[in-house]
């Protein structure tokens, strides 16, 4: 069975909690000197287990339960460090807030920061690792061909967490498995293998509505977003505006052409990043002459060019999550070079996307930049489609907050 997924996840997230807890019991423990009694405890519990909740979102954004960081181990020190330092300073602010809770446990928290992260440290680094790590790996034969095949192979039989060993056969061989190509690669990579992609397939996979309680919700955290995002752009206008004149000419803004939900056309507002306006072109950044400003690199980084779209956000043109959309002349290049394109657009296109946290790009770029690298977008799209949910999107925007303000530091 593959032990990296949402078995893993429940097991790091019930071992997380119980962490939690019991870091709680021995900070009380250090700070009093004393077994903490039921007088003692009570007074923790409410706004612990409040705090408790905050602290596994944040977990959520920072990567913690996803599949990257426990293949991947040698990122869960530092990962870990950042993601738990926020939890402390939330806390703090918690405290400092909400008077009502009629405590302040200053000590408390300190003593409560050092305990939790050294447990966590020994539970993800060390325990984890040996509980999670299947003793016998199962060999199962999936009857597949093709580059995909072959990736999904590569990247299972590398890696004994997975706890199986994938054989390939030729297609239409008859084998006795419980998963197929799409399943497994899914299960993997997170994305759909674009391959098995057939009419049939969106038509049995993608639902077309969404529940009414889900569109609701959506709008209400566009609508709290984009009103964010607007003050931030207020803020930064006089600061950006200095510093495109200082680099050279150009217009602060750009209007550019977009594709929208069901292949509709819109307008959406950005911060200039480029040498000129282009927003017309069917050209990747590498390609021509227009190039990236200095000051369009930090923006570009930090995401801040996109947060003049928070005027079609608040018109309900784009959602905060959904698929990126394309510039006019950029997309029409793409469906003609890929099939299914269009379905992308089968929902609310968003500022960020299940593509934009997990796809890894070539070095320096923040985006596709040849169609190669826009068929593995595509197949992290045709994943959101089929997963969209609420959940999954505040994953993607906690995640998204996350890379932002790393970028910003780095």
């Amino acid at each position: 069975m593959i032990i990296v997924g949402r078995r893993s996840s429940l097991l790091l997230l019930v071992g997380d909690i119980a962490i939690f807890v019991v870091s709680l019991y021995f900070a009380l423990w250090l700070r009093h000197r004393t077994i903490p009694s039921i007088e003692t405890l009570a007074p923790y519990i409410v706004p612990f287990t409040i705090l408790a909740v905050l602290w596994v979102l944040v977990f959520y954004g920072a990567g913690l339960y996803s599949k990257r960081l426990a293949l991947f181990p040698s990122q869960m020190p530092d990962t870990l460090l950042m993601a738990h330092s926020t939890n402390l300073l939330l806390a703090v602010l918690l405290f400092f807030l909400v008077t009502s809770f009629g405590i302040s446990p200053k000590t408390i928290l300190a003593l409560y920061f050092l305990v939790s992260l050294a447990l966590l440290y020994f539970w993800r680094l060390v325990l984890y690792p040996r509980l999670s790590l299947p003793r016998d790996r199962e060999r199962i034969s999936i009857a597949a061909e093709g580059p995909e095949a072959d990736e999904l192979v590569c990247e299972v039989n590398r890696n004994p967490r997975y706890g199986i060993e994938v054989h390939l056969v030729p297609p239409g061989t008859d084998v006795p498995t419980t998963f197929g190509l799409e399943e497994l690669y899914e299960e993997v990579f997170d994305r759909i293998p674009l391959s098995q992609l057939t009419e049939a397939w969106f038509r049995e996979q993608v639902s077309h509505t969404d529940p009414a309680f889900y569109l609701f919700a959506k709008r209400v955290i566009d609508i709290v977003g984009g009103v964010g995002m607007g003050l931030i752009t207020l803020i930064l206008i006089p600061a950006i505006c200095i510093a495109n004149h200082l680099e050279g000419r150009g217009p602060l803004f750009l209007r550019q052409e977009r594709f929208g939900k069901n292949g509709s056309r819109m307008h959406v507002y950005k911060f200039r990043s480029m040498q000129r306006d282009d927003s017309v072109s069917k050209e990747w950044t590498h390609e021509g002459e227009n190039r990236i400003t200095k000051v369009g690199a930090f923006l570009r980084k930090t995401s801040l060019d996109e947060f003049p779209q928070f005027i079609n956000i608040l018109r309900g043109e784009i959602s905060l999550v959904g698929p990126r959309n394309d510039i006019l002349g950029l997309g029409q290049r793409l469906q003609e070079a890929l099939p299914y394109y269009n379905v992308r657009y089968l929902v609310l296109p968003g500022i960020t996307g299940w593509a934009q946290i997990n796809q890894q790009y070539e070095p320096g770029n923040a985006s596709p930049q040849s169609v190669e690298e826009t068929k593995v977008r595509l197949a992290y799209d045709f994943y959101y489609l089929k997963h969209r949910s609420l959940g999954l999107d505040l994953i993607i925007a906690l995640q998204t907050i996350r890379r932002m303000f790393f970028r910003a530091g780095s």
